[in-house]
């Protein structure tokens, strides 16, 4: 079981590395020169939705495992349980999505590489 994970860790990987290189590549014919700019902004946007995914994963598991031990030591309040879980992790969902735009905004909408445009004068 643990050999499976490790593949699907690997194959993962891979899919990851080569979208970043065809974005470096779109990137570096879209802004010659920024090459190391655009790299650094598609890393970090990658890295961003993956972690802000990764942490709130971990919360809505550790909340569905809490509500789930609720219900079992009692079953009186597990109409109350969900309806707080569930809006527990709607929260959790919008950080997620938060992280999304922001990574999406720094992809498609960079707000720095005009200003660099600019100063470097080219």
């Amino acid at each position: 079981m643990k050999r499976l994970g490790l593949w699907v860790l690997v194959i993962l990987a891979g899919i990851f590395s080569s979208s970043l290189v065809w974005a470096v590549e779109a990137a570096a014919k879209a802004a010659p020169g920024f090459e190391f700019f655009t790299a650094g902004t598609v890393l970090a946007a990658g890295l961003g939705v993956g972690l802000a995914a990764f942490g709130c994963g971990i919360g809505m598991g550790m909340a569905a495992r809490g509500a789930c031990e609720g219900m079992a030591r009692n079953p009186e309040m597990a109409g109350r349980l969900t309806v707080t879980m569930i809006l527990g992790l709607a929260f959790m969902e919008s950080l997620t999505i938060y992280a999304l735009v922001i990574a999406l905004i720094l992809l498609f909408a960079n707000p720095i590489l005009p200003r660099l445009v600019t100063l470097l004068g080219l």
